[in-house]
């Protein structure tokens, strides 16, 4: 199974369309999800014109996106648990908030967003992931985007869009 991993797109304050680039990725995906920071709804319905999209609310969510999507969810995805969280919250990193929203639940993979920063690293037995934010890079010389790949394990990668 091919997913394509998005977050923080802050659509449309951050740009009305998605980078050329993602459009292909995005074609040849059995899944999308979004960890979050969606802005609103319309975004939800691009994504859907390229094929099956499930994802979670993040912090600065419209009314409608709020009632629409859940704040977390799990996966499971070609023998796969995957917990989705957008990973906004008080005190402590992104990372231990993340890892605490699915504590008692045994996930293989956690994807979240919110820090705007592209990471893969391992806590433990669960692998951590965030693609980074696709529309708004923030101090960083690009925006980015992840892929999973289930067909051979778990294989998880950063594409970066200068």
């Amino acid at each position: 199974m091919r997913i394509i991993v998005v977050s923080d797109t802050h659509m449309p304050k951050k740009g009305n369309a998605f980078p050329e680039s993602i459009k292909e990725e995005l074609s040849n995906s059995d899944l999308i999800i979004h960890a979050g920071d969606w802005s609103s709804l319309e975004v939800y319905d691009q994504l859907a014109s390229y094929g099956k999209v499930q994802g979670v609310q993040g912090n600065i969510e419209e009314e409608e996106v709020r009632d629409r999507l859940p704040e977390k969810l799990v996966l499971e995805l070609d023998g796969y648990k995957i917990g989705v969280v957008h990973g906004h919250g008080d005190k402590k990193t992104t990372e231990k908030r993340v890892v605490e929203a699915f504590e008692g639940e045994e996930v293989d993979l956690i994807i979240f967003g919110h820090s705007h920063l592209p990471l893969t690293r391992w806590v433990k037995k669960t692998l951590l992931f965030n693609p980074g934010s696709l529309m708004d890079k923030r101090k960083l010389p690009y925006t980015s985007y992840g892929i999973i790949d289930t067909t051979h394990g778990l294989d998880c990668m950063h594409r970066y869009i200068l």
